[in-house]
């Protein structure tokens, strides 16, 4: 059973920078996608970023490119969303998740098999 422990959320103010983190238990993070998502209230949960783990390659949201970046330590089994220039649109709670043995980067949230519990990230202007 892999579980996913999302940390690093917070109440920032706009331009601010936070760094997520997603640990993975029970399995070793080598040969899977990871994904961030992230959903505000009344709103659907949409793709944030995402990394494959055969060449590290990733995908981002429009609306991050530029100032956000994911990344992976496979070592750790962890993964990471630096964020970076935070705006008050980036207000969420912001989901990792895992698709197992999957080499390149997965957006459609309903692909993933495994989902942590969430992360609130609150951005002031």
């Amino acid at each position: 059973q892999v579980q996913l422990e999302e940390s690093g959320g917070g109440l920032v103010q706009a331009g601010d920078s936070l760094r997520l983190s997603c640990v993975a238990s029970g399995r070793t993070f080598l040969r899977d996608a990871m994904g961030w998502f992230r959903q505000a209230p009344g709103k659907e949960r949409e793709f944030v970023a995402g990394i494959g783990w055969r060449l590290g390659s990733t995908k981002y949201n429009d609306s991050v490119k530029g100032r956000f970046t994911i990344s992976r330590d496979n070592a750790k089994s962890t993964g990471y969303l630096q964020m970076n220039d935070l705006r008050p649109e980036d207000s969420a709670v912001y989901f990792c998740a895992v698709r197992l043995n999957f080499e390149v980067v997965v957006t459609s949230g309903s692909l993933y098999d495994y989902w942590g519990q969430g992360t609130q990230v609150t951005v002031s202007s």
